[in-house]
C-alpha cells in the first residue's frame, strides 16, 4: 500500500468572492496530511480540471456560495470525463438547497457538504473515501 499523501485541488469556481470556507477546509486537509493545491478565487471549470490533471490530483473539492452550483459542479464532472479523468473524485460544499443534492450526486459529484457540516467530517470523508479509491485505481481495479 502506498504511503504518499492524497492530492486534492480545492477550488472556488465562478464569480463567488468568498473563500473563507474553502481556506478552512484546505488548511484542515493539509493538517491531516493531504497535499492541497488551492487554486484561488474565480476559476473556470476548465481551469480547475486542467489543474487537477496537471497536479495528478486524487480529488477536487469545490466551494460554491453563489447559487451556480448546478452548472459549475456538473461542468467540472463533465470536463473530467471528457478529459479521460473520471477517476478524479469531485466533492463540494457551500450553500446548496436540499432539492439540488440528489441531481448533483446523480451527475457524478461524490459528496456534498452544506453549512453546519463539521470540518472534521469533511476531512474524515476525504481521507477514508478517497485513499481506498486511489489504491484500487492504482492496482487496476475498477472503482464505481
Amino acid at each position: 500500500m502506498s504511503h504518499e499523501p492524497l492530492r486534492v485541488v480545492v477550488a472556488k469556481p465562478g464569480l463567488d468572492g468568498h473563500d473563507r470556507g474553502a481556506k478552512v477546509i484546505a488548511r484542515a486537509l493539509r493538517d491531516a496530511g493531504v497535499e492541497v493545491i488551492y487554486t484561488g478565487l474565480h476559476q473556470t471549470p476548465a481551469q480547475i480540471v486542467a489543474t487537477a490533471i496537471q497536479e495528478d490530483a486524487d480529488g477536487v473539492g469545490l466551494s460554491v456560495l453563489s447559487g451556480a452550483h448546478m452548472t459549475l459542479f456538473t461542468e467540472v464532472v463533465d470536463l473530467l470525463r471528457r478529459a479521460d479523468a473520471p477517476d478524479i473524485t469531485v466533492f463540494g460544499g457551500g450553500i446548496i438547497p436540499e432539492a439540488d443534492i440528489p441531481p448533483l450526486l446523480e451527475s457524478g459529484v461524490a459528496a456534498l457538504f452544506t453549512p453546519g457540516t463539521s470540518v472534521q467530517h469533511v476531512v474524515e470523508w476525504v481521507t477514508t473515501r478517497m485513499r481506498p479509491e486511489r489504491e484500487a485505481r492504482r492496482a487496476g481495479v475498477a472503482v464505481g
